[in-house]
């Protein structure tokens, strides 16, 4: 079966690159899904100029009737879904079920925002004066530039493109390289379901030549919006790039997410989060746990229900039923490995016959496939872990999760916030005024109680504070916010100047009247 080619498509045209790079699997290094052409940073701009010029015709187009082009999109992921998922679990190496599950995100938000093309509400506001009527208005706030990571290669994006498009923006869309066939995929759905050339238009291109084209599209005043999911190094750049041309920048980034574990909490249950969120897609998620707070008086015996759990988790092939299978791509296995620097000599290593990358020389036992043919790191669990410790305040974006302890609930609070992340924390506990104190003392954007820190629903507001974010939110009726501007309207057809706070009306009582 020959290898294929992606590329660029500007206004509904493919643009050969200057440059090509291979995606490969991930869990197969030697299998290579995709030859890539990279596009430059003129590549960028001339997306962006594309999408200026039918963004005008699109908004145009009534809310409902998008709408029914977001309904069309949601049908074709339906049909398409299994080919999708299969192709994303070949390209990042993401457990098949967790690749299926991705999908229907994806399927589940066109649902959701078929509905909001007719509901893209405005206001009737009452006037202070008469023969006057106030109004608000959602508009589009133009050509939206989103900037995504692989790690989720089809349902973070739809987060951004599916309302985007809805509230009736035109969108330049850069993946990640290493996820660049799944992105062909996903554009080519939603070219097919009724898009006009230049509405939607896909960049690949690598970090250095698409920050060069974003800023040159925002100095040319092209790009009115910027959605970007990634590290908290990056972002911060876009943020202070954004904030050059009076944009703020919807930014998802990182997460230091942590889990408290009460001394009432159910530990089976905290045992069967914690795996999940800590080692689900080998840990590359921005919710995975970062670390675990554990009550002195149960530490013991959650690490020892903790420890055994994740020994006996399968790992290996994607395509099996295991836990989680191979890092995304070469770059995150080598910046891993540079995590696992920090484990210190104060901490228990847990959770594994060894330290690294799975092989002969150090085998994980139950391993499903040949570990030598892909990216596959062993679980790291590591007790005793130290606010002072470089693996409790940094992202590390792998299959490691810290354990710590603590005495009272507000030293645990304190500890979850220490790291400067907000994105997701959770709790788990048998007492509601645990639950209350917790929620109102997290800095998280998102709180989950005797649930894991990672799993969103497509109708909940998805975002962080912090280093996690600049507070923005995708997700639900509250990105509605990230992609239309209100415009308020005063309409005076009482034939004469009426000013606002001198002209108004007023009603004398008589304040000197007692019973």
């Amino acid at each position: 079966m020959p290898t294929p080619t992606v590329t660029s498509v500007v206004a509904g045209q493919p643009v050969s690159g200057g440059r090509t790079t291979t995606s490969t699997n991930p869990s197969r290094l030697a299998e290579v899904v995709a030859t890539v052409e990279l596009g430059s940073s003129d590549t960028f701009v001339d997306a962006c100029r594309a999408a200026r010029a039918a963004q005008r015709a699109w908004a145009d187009v009534p809310a409902p009737v998008r709408g029914q082009v977001v309904a069309a999109i949601g049908r074709l992921v339906e049909e398409n879904a299994e080919a999708l998922a299969q192709l994303v679990t070949r390209e990042i190496g993401k457990p098949l079920a967790e690749a299926r599950g991705e999908v229907q995100e994806i399927a589940d938000t066109c649902a959701f925002f078929l509905g909001e093309g007719r509901r893209l509400y405005g206001q009737t506001v009452p006037s202070e004066m008469p023969d006057k009527q106030l109004f608000t208005f959602r508009n589009p706030v133009g050509v939206a530039a989103i900037i995504t990571a692989g790690n989720f290669p089809v349902a973070v994006p739809s987060w951004y493109l599916v309302p985007a498009l809805l509230c009736g923006n035109a969108v330049v869309w850069k993946p990640a390289e290493y996820a660049a066939a799944s992105a062909n995929a996903l554009y080519e759905l939603f070219a097919h379901a009724g898009l006009p050339a230049g509405v939607l238009n896909l960049v690949q291109a690598d970090g250095a030549n698409t920050f060069a084209g974003l800023e040159t599209a925002l100095t040319q005043g092209l790009v009115d919006k910027v959605g970007f999911t990634g590290s908290t190094e990056v972002g911060a750049k876009i943020g202070e790039l954004c904030g050059r041309f009076l944009q703020a920048p919807c930014l998802e980034l990182g997460g230091k997410n942590p889990m408290v574990v009460t001394e009432n909490a159910s530990l089976d249950l905290a045992v069967e989060g914690a795996l999940f969120s800590g080692f689900g897609t080998a840990g590359q998620r921005c919710t995975s746990l970062g670390t675990v707070i554990v009550h002195e008086s149960v530490h013991a015996e959650f690490v020892r229900r903790y420890a055994d759990a994740v020994s006996h988790a399968v790992i290996g092939d994607p395509t099996q039923d295991v836990l989680y299978g191979p890092m995304l791509d070469e770059r995150f296995a080598h910046r891993y490995e540079k995590f696992l620097d920090w484990v210190r000599p104060h901490h228990t290593v847990l959770g594994s016959s060894a330290v690294g990358r799975i092989g002969t020389d150090a085998p994980r036992e139950g391993f499903v496939g040949d570990p030598g043919e892909g990216l596959f790191y062993h679980p790291v669990v590591l007790d005793g872990v130290r606010p002072d410790d470089e693996v409790f305040g940094e992202e590390t974006f792998g299959p490691l999760v810290g354990i710590t302890t603590y005495t009272q609930l507000d030293e645990a609070i304190e500890l979850a916030n220490a790291p400067g992340y907000g994105l997701s924390a959770a709790i788990y506990t048998t007492d509601p005024q645990e639950v209350f104190t917790f929620r109102r003392g997290i800095g998280a954007g998102m709180v989950s109680v005797n649930n894991s820190t990672s799993g969103a629903e497509a109708h909940l507001p998805f975002g962080g504070n912090g280093r996690s974010g600049n507070g923005s939110r995708q997700s639900g009726q509250w990105v509605l916010d990230q992609f239309t501007r209100w415009q308020a309207v005063n309409w005076d057809y009482s034939g004469r100047l009426q000013k606002a706070q001198m002209d108004t009306a007023t009603l004398t009582g008589d304040p000197s009247f007692r019973l």
